[in-house]
């Protein structure tokens, strides 16, 4: 055995030792590292394929940004596992049957996809542009020439998910406690605080009426002495 099968049979082990216990851990934050963890053996296995530039995408997308966000979001969350954890077997018959439909799907695509005697169409077209240039150089040439109307289309769909996410997240609430910086600017220092003068009393004595500023209770009513 070389060392290329001894990296492929490590990875291999470590990738479904991770992925097993992704939906095995009972703590989300362990989900998500493992899942991470799973993800990096991936990138390994690719580029043992020569596919650096997806193991490069992977790592990147996947492990630098996507998954440091998910880890943020469960651990600010607080989830409470055991609100979880109720009614999990209520669900189990409908969860184990989709599970065992897609394992089937996929186990009929797996096995009627990887014919040897018909050469894939993308690595004919690789072969086609030239042995010369790098894996990452070829697919972006067939990306941009043979495939660029699916990418324009994509580029507009994720485009318009960030304006409606900006839409939703700038619309107008009614608990939103945000002041306006005008209004806050024009403020005099008289509206925010009014000193009062009060005399000194002692305990158990009740308190002195507060001496009002002159034109302060021009407006109030005027009590009449019965």
């Amino acid at each position: 055995m070389d060392v290329k099968t001894g990296f492929f049979y490590l990875f291999s082990v470590v990738l479904l030792f991770a992925s097993f216990r992704v939906v095995t851990a009972r703590n989300p934050v362990h989900a998500v590292l493992f899942l991470m963890l799973a993800f990096s053996q991936a990138s390994g296995l690719w580029l043992l394929l020569q596919a650096e530039f997806l193991a490069m995408v992977l790592v990147l997308v996947y492990l630098g940004a996507v998954m440091v966000l998910f880890l943020f979001v469960v651990m600010m969350l607080d989830l409470n596992l055991d609100t979880l954890r109720q009614g999990f077997w209520k669900h189990f018959p409908l969860a184990a049957s989709l599970g065992a439909l897609i394992a089937l799907e996929m186990a009929a695509v797996l096995m009627s996809g990887f014919r040897t005697s018909e050469a894939p169409k993308v690595a004919v077209a690789v072969g086609q542009i030239g042995p010369q240039i790098s894996n990452s150089k070829a697919l972006g040439i067939l990306l941009y020439t043979e495939y660029l109307m699916p990418i324009q289309v994509a580029a507009a769909i994720l485009l318009v998910a960030m304006i409606a996410a900006i839409a939703l997240t700038l619309r107008q609430r009614k608990d939103s406690k945000a002041i306006s910086a005008s209004e806050q600017v024009n403020v005099l220092p008289s509206d925010r605080l009014v000193v009062v003068k009060m005399d000194a009393v002692k305990v158990g004595e009740a308190p002195k009426a507060p001496e009002v500023p002159a034109g302060a209770d021009a407006d109030a009513p005027k009590e009449t002495k019965s």
